[in-house]
Formats: structure tokens, sequence, C-alpha cells
């Protein structure tokens, strides 16, 4: 067996992969967030889709290969299928996002948090192992059983946990401590998934194809810049709970019954108003016997 190294460059990559997790995390959970409050279909679709990629790209994938840049087997190259590498991504991504599908239609539930944390729990550990099974190296992989069922447990603990925050967390001090939460679980998945690995280095070295992990990180990096950027700008440009409802007060005040004009009062010079006058309605005229009588 060969001799695995998680952490070739020491902590600059366990570091670097946790930061992304909980970016990606905190992001995700005020995206997931913006759901609740959207009035319309498309808007909820759009906070949603955003979730997905923060969760599932920046915090699962974008961390999970920050980490492999650590990764090393004495005796071998690693290289890796582009390919597989962005199944991966789209696995990661669309396992979210059905994830907070689930959960984010109708009241939430019981079943419905449990069925999400499944889905999406499964996803997540299907995207470790679809990355893993993306290196290409001179040798045979393995994997134990057991530490790889662990690591699944692991996953579908935190995805359900991750969904769970996503539809009941608000305030920011809060969010912040779930993602620092749901950052520890993320890299306690991927971490867990490789310790079950080991691997047999054949003797003879041949040629490897795909792409090393350096030409893949200038494409990781930008498209973690560029996703972050995107998410903060739309979380800025989007409205807040405040806007929304000065909006809807304002609306409130051009509707019909608040646009009628009001009545101006008739004008009272003698201060008559109020008292019985002669030839109000209701009130008869004195007949002339009256008045001759007088």
């Amino acid at each position: 067996m060969a001799e695995i190294n998680h952490f070739e460059y020491g902590w600059i990559t366990p570091a670097l992969s946790y930061a992304l997790s909980v970016l990606g995390s905190a992001l995700g959970l005020v995206c997931a967030g913006r759901i609740r409050t959207a009035t319309t279909g498309g808007q909820r679709a759009r906070w949603g889709l955003l979730a997905a990629w923060a969760l599932g790209g920046t915090a699962i994938w974008a961390m999970h290969f920050m980490a492999m840049l650590g990764f090393a087997v004495q005796g071998t190259r690693i290289r890796y299928d582009v390919p597989i590498t962005a199944a991966s991504t789209a696995i990661a991504v669309a396992a979210v996002g059905i994830g907070l599908a689930i959960v984010g239609t109708g009241r939430l539930s019981v079943v419905r948090l449990l069925a999400g944390g499944l889905f999406t729990g499964l996803g997540v550990a299907a995207m470790h192992y679809t990355g893993m099974a993306a290196m290409r190296l001179d040798g045979t992989l393995a994997y134990d059983p057991t530490r790889v069922a662990l690591s699944v447990l692991i996953a579908v603990v935190a995805a359900t946990v991750a969904l769970w925050l996503s539809m009941t967390v608000r305030r920011g001090l809060a969010i912040a401590a779930s993602a620092l939460v749901m950052g520890i679980a993320v890299n306690g998945m991927h971490f867990t998934g490789m310790s079950a690995l080991s691997v047999h280095v054949h003797d003879r070295q041949g040629e490897l194809a795909g792409t090393e992990v350096s030409g893949l990180l200038v494409p990781i990096v930008l498209a973690v810049v560029f996703g972050v950027v995107g998410l903060v700008y739309a979380l800025l440009a989007a409205p807040t709970e405040d806007d929304l409802a000065g909006a809807a007060y304002l609306d409130a005040r051009r509707s019909p019954e608040h646009s009628r004009p009001t009545p101006e009062p008739t004008p009272d010079p003698v201060g008559l108003r109020g008292r019985t006058t002669l030839g109000s309605p209701g009130t008869p005229f004195p007949s002339r016997r009256d008045t001759s009588s007088r």
C-alpha cells in the first residue's frame, strides 16, 4: 500500500477548504431565507438556484477540490478527468437544489425535512466519490466500507441540519454560527471519506490522461470568485423586508379606499349645526292658526 498524504502543503489547504465551506454556507443560508419572503414563483426559483449554487457549488464542491490540492500519493502523479469533475459539480448543485425544493414548497414538516435531507446527503456523498473517481493515477483505489458508510451518514445528517437551518435561521448572528457548524460538518464528511481510501501503486508507471490539479486551480478559483461576487451582488440588489413592507404600505395608500376624497364640511357661519331649525326635514312649518293665536 502506498503512503497517502492529505496535507502535503500543511495547514493551508484545510484552512482554505473550511473557509470556503463557511462562506458558501453563509451565502446559501441568506439566499434560502429570501425564498421564504419571495412573493412570486419566479423569485422563489431564482433564490433557490442561488442558494443551491452557494451551498452545492461553493460550500461543498469547491471545498472538496480545495482540500484535494493537498492530497498526494507517494510514488505516483495524480491527474483529474475534467468531464467527470464537471459532473461532480452538477451533482452537488442539483442535489442541494432538489433538497431545497422539497423542504421549501408547502409547510415545513418532519417528513419533508427527512426526505430532503436524505436526498441531499446522498447527493453530496455521490459528489464526493464521483470527484474521487475522476482521479487518474498509477495505482488501484480501494475503500473501507465501514468508513464509507460513516461518511454517507455524516453527509445525510449534515444535509438535514443544513436544510432545517436554511428554512428557520434568519438573524445575522445565527446565520454566522450556523455557517461555522456547517463548515465543520462538510469538512468532517470529506476527510472521513478520504480516510477510507487506500492506494496500491502499480510497479510500472504509464502515461496518465487528464489534467493536473494545478491546471484546475485557476478555473476553480475563478468560478468561486465570480460566483461569490454574483451572489453578493444579487443579495445587495434585492429589496429587503423593510423595502417590501414600505412598498406594500404605499400600495395600500394608493388603493381606491384611500384615494377617495374626503367631503369637506359645509360652512356653518351662525353656529346652527346640530340644532333643529324651522324648515328642516321632519319639522313642519307652524300653521297660520298657530301664528295668529300668539
